[in-house]
């Protein structure tokens, strides 16, 4: 029998064991194929655990700063509890994501913010994770319909069973038993 439909057939992607695709196959042109991501999923965010822990935290000093007045001292203590936060993060992301939070955390002006610039500065803050956290999410969804294309087209490449041709009667006393492959 001919492979010619075979031939035509989009060529299956390989995913590493980091979920990512493995890169530098050749295509069926010859020309090997384009890196289609910058960053696997697991070099972006270094520390998972930490930063979940730090998003959480900060959500929380938000919450409080809506919730009460701050005094002076308070205010300071924000300041300086924001900043350690924004440190921290930075320990435990990639260096793509720590230049994105460096231009988007601004420091504060004043020795004590107002409540408004503590407000502001944490709530960016929580939707910058809370949009790292969906962008994890996304990606690993992905990574998940795509393993299980790749497992599909997998299954399709195995040989099939001998018994597939000739009749195929649905009474089990005219079927002879075929033979087929045993796992």
């Amino acid at each position: 029998m001919s492979d010619a439909p075979r031939e035509s057939a989009i060529p299956p992607q390989v995913i590493g064991p980091d979920g990512s695709p493995v890169h530098g196959s050749a295509a069926p042109g010859g020309d090997v194929e384009p890196q289609q991501r910058g960053t696997a999923l697991g070099d972006l965010v270094e520390q998972p655990a930490k930063v979940m822990r730090i998003g959480g935290m900060i959500r929380q000093l938000l919450e409080e700063v809506k919730a009460a007045p701050l005094d002076d001292a308070s205010r300071v203590r924000l300041r300086e509890i924001h900043r350690q936060s924004v440190k921290e993060l930075e320990d435990g992301l990639a260096p793509e994501l720590v230049a994105e939070l460096q231009r988007l955390s601004l420091p504060f002006e004043d020795e004590a913010p107002s409540d408004a610039e503590l407000r502001i500065a944490q709530a960016q803050l929580v939707g910058w994770l809370e949009g790292l956290f969906h962008g994890i999410q996304a990606a690993l969804y992905a990574q998940q319909v795509q393993a299980q294309a790749q497992f599909q087209n997998m299954r399709l490449a195995l040989p099939q069973s001998n018994g597939t041709e000739g009749d195929q009667s649905t009474d089990s006393s005219q079927s002879a038993p075929t033979g087929g492959m045993y796992l």
